[in-house]
């Protein structure tokens, strides 16, 4: 890794489940930062936070929102279909037509409180069926373009009109930063906040700290090292004040036990936390169900209750707060819509996708089916995509995180406000 002055310094620091990225601003400002937003308690009330989930491996969007009043689903998929509404282990029934996978009962209140609302038959217009490529075309916002170097995510808190002057605008729980959080603007990625009650003393940490600096950079002559750990460490330590070993979920929620759960608590105690978070990342694997992926219960059941009961609690949680929090859920591509001789699915094209929170016209399956009929079906094979996933990720940083230069943040695509989906109120 190589330095060029201010203009260009990175810092890398990684210790007690930490990893804080910088471009262009060094630990000095992240700690003033961080102390500012301190003393001013917080970003002022009704700061908006988008949260974005991806659920990486292409999840089957066909059993999640279940198309049971589509003739062609049961035919397709005699062993892992959803039984329909009513019958045991049923879809739980949406508008008539669509039906939630009964493992994610957690969220049908939701629904019909009108606070969650689905996009179905959405994806990428790139053709690939390469987990890789897909999912690096999401997370760039630039599909079929291999040579883009930061993500739509970064590019937003870029290009955002205002903004608290802290390190934790973009936060990515993980082990590190996704390339959608990749970029120019200062972003965190955050292991385990758990770990910041920071075992031993401080100089034990600040020698952590150190070593790990000394390990990333040796045999380069940037002059962190030398200079910058103590800084570092104070702006580590800032996210003490979340005092993360003492959090207590509000209102009863209760976050099932797994990474994704545990994902979804810090990320709301981020936001209570007050430490500016505007955008939030978190990943949730498991979903490349090529063999016995299951129906109402197997593989893929225990993996959306996971999911759906994580979302819940993360709602339930935050309570009035959400009214300033929008949720969105994304996968690379979806699955096929027959079932493969491995009781499972393979690599697909559109997927559904979830949008949760203040703001948000719920209660309402958005965008045009084009129906599982084989002559309807992309190459012949799969749930063909009839809504741009950069049409919705637009209309939620305009409608939402209030964004203006959508060309900048989605170069190339040439987004249209008369075909918005009208998702957010």
């Amino acid at each position: 890794m190589t330095c060029n002055g201010d203009v260009d310094r990175r810092v890398f620091v990684k210790a007690g489940g930490l990893a804080l990225v910088s471009l262009g601003l060094d630990p000095i400002f992240l700690t003033r930062a961080a102390y500012a937003v301190q003393r001013a308690g917080g970003p002022a009330a009704g700061k908006k936070t988008l949260v974005c989930i991806f659920q990486r491996g292409a999840v089957d969007g066909l059993n999640m929102i279940v198309p049971y009043g589509d003739p062609f689903y049961y035919r397709e998929r005699p062993r892992i279909a959803i039984p329909r509404p009513g019958a045991n282990g049923g879809a739980l029934d949406l508008n008539g037509y669509f039906g939630l996978h009964p493992a994610l009962a957690p969220l049908l209140p939701l629904y019909q409180r009108g606070e969650l609302g689905v996009v179905h038959a959405i994806g990428s217009p790139d053709v690939t069926r390469s987990h890789f490529d897909a999912q690096d075309y999401m997370e760039t916002g630039t599909p079929g373009v291999k040579s883009t170097s930061d993500g739509w995510l970064n590019r937003a808190l870029v290009h955002a009109k205002d903004h608290a002057e802290t390190p934790f605008r973009g936060v990515a729980l993980g082990q590190q930063l996704p390339r959608a959080l990749r970029g120019a603007a200062p972003a965190l990625a955050i292991d385990n906040l758990q770990t910041f009650g920071l075992r031993g003393n401080r100089e034990d940490v600040r020698d952590r700290l150190a070593s790990a600096f000394e390990q990333l950079y040796q045999g380069s002559a940037t002059g962190v090292v030398a200079s910058s750990s103590a800084e570092g460490f104070e702006a580590v330590r800032m996210l003490k004040t979340a005092n993360p070993t003492q959090y207590e979920p509000a209102n009863g929620a209760a976050y099932p036990r797994g990474p994704f759960g545990n994902a979804m608590r810090q990320i709301a105690q981020l936001i209570k936390s007050d430490l500016g978070l505007e955008i939030a990342f978190a990943d949730v694997g498991g979903w490349d169900t090529h063999v016995n992926q299951g129906s109402s219960e197997g593989q893929l059941a225990q993996r959306l209750t996971e999911f759906g009961g994580s979302l819940a609690a993360f709602t339930r949680d935050l309570g009035d707060r959400m009214q300033d929090v929008v949720v969105l859920t994304m996968s690379e591509f979806g699955r096929t819509v027959a079932e493969n001789g491995n009781v499972g699915t393979d690599h697909g094209h559109a997927t559904a996708m979830m949008v949760l929170g203040g703001g948000v016209k719920g209660g309402k399956v958005y965008g045009r089916w084009p129906t599982l009929d084989p002559a309807k079906r992309f190459e012949g094979r799969d749930l063909a995509v009839t809504t741009d996933f950069r049409n919705l990720f637009a209309e939620i940083l305009s409608g939402h995180v209030g964004t203006a230069d959508l060309g900048a943040v989605f170069p190339g695509y040439a987004h249209d406000p008369a075909g918005r989906l009208g998702i957010l109120g």
